[in-house]
């Protein structure tokens, strides 16, 4: 499903479907960090996004006495998907995903189950073992994991419905460090995948697009810029960009120059 498709075979939405929910934009924005729900909300129509993702543990979605995020990012204008932040334990990982699906009623989640504080990396033992309970307790899910594409596979065997594997640290900024092990995680997956974690400026999004990424997931390179509305807006173009390049298909690589213009019947 990753491979580059002809033009004649693309929509003008070019969706793409996870769980049998299809959507359009292949941006998935956060909801943490911002400096109120107001700015999250405007970023998140910025971006043209679908999707955002929920911080069960962190953000408000059931005291009513407080701001709820509800208020201003709306339900019913983009799909919730509750994720695991904060997690170090398979255990607190699904404790909290069955408090999600009572809360609101959510299937589709995003997993992620972290191995220390200092690298925010994803403890993959912990990760296939957590998926593996969810998958039996009827949840649809979409796992956070490293770029290894020995464990990705894995995890699609264990019945992972998107394969997410980080492009550098979560928070970092840094882009994707590893582009042969996400091409690799792209060509071999049969279900979607798309970079989560890394991803610091609009280029970063353009490069795991252009590897066949079917989407990316972003949260601090929004809410941390000067300006997260404006880098909203500039990573829905990102995102489109790199999209466009990839089924177009680049040119190949050269070692020496090829002119632009014929040689022959020069004067």
């Amino acid at each position: 499903m990753n491979a580059p498709l002809s033009a004649q075979s693309v929509t003008p939405e070019d969706s793409w479907t996870v769980a049998g929910r299809t959507f359009t934009s292949r941006l998935i924005v956060g909801t943490g960090k911002y400096k109120d729900y107001a700015t999250n909300a405007a970023a998140a129509e910025a971006a043209g996004a679908e999707i955002v993702t929920v911080a069960v543990r962190r953000v408000n979605i059931s005291d009513p006495s407080q701001p709820l995020l509800m208020d201003y990012v709306k339900p019913d204008r983009f799909t919730y998907l509750p994720n695991t932040a904060g997690c170090f334990t398979g255990e607190e990982a699904v404790r909290t995903l069955r408090l999600a699906r009572e809360a609101g009623g959510w299937d589709l989640v995003k997993l992620e189950v972290l191995s220390d504080p200092k690298t925010l990396y994803p403890d993959m033992e912990e990760t296939l073992r957590a998926l593996k309970l969810l998958v039996a307790e009827g949840f649809a899910v979409m796992v956070y994991c490293s770029d290894d594409p020995v464990y990705a596979r894995k995890l699609e065997e264990a019945g992972a419905a998107a394969i997410m594997p980080l492009g550098a640290p979560i928070g970092s900024g840094l882009g994707i460090q590893n582009r042969v092990n996400i091409r690799l995680i792209v060509e071999a997956a049969k279900v979607p995948v798309l970079v989560d974690a890394g991803v610091g400026t609009a280029s970063d999004a353009t490069v795991g697009m252009e590897l066949g990424c079917d989407g990316i997931l972003m949260n601090t390179a929004i809410s941390e810029a000067k300006d997260p509305v404006r880098m909203a807006r500039a990573m829905k173009h990102a995102v489109i960009a790199g999209r466009e390049a990839y089924l177009a298909g680049r040119m190949a690589r050269r070692l020496y120059a090829d002119p632009s213009s014929p040689l022959a019947g020069l004067i």
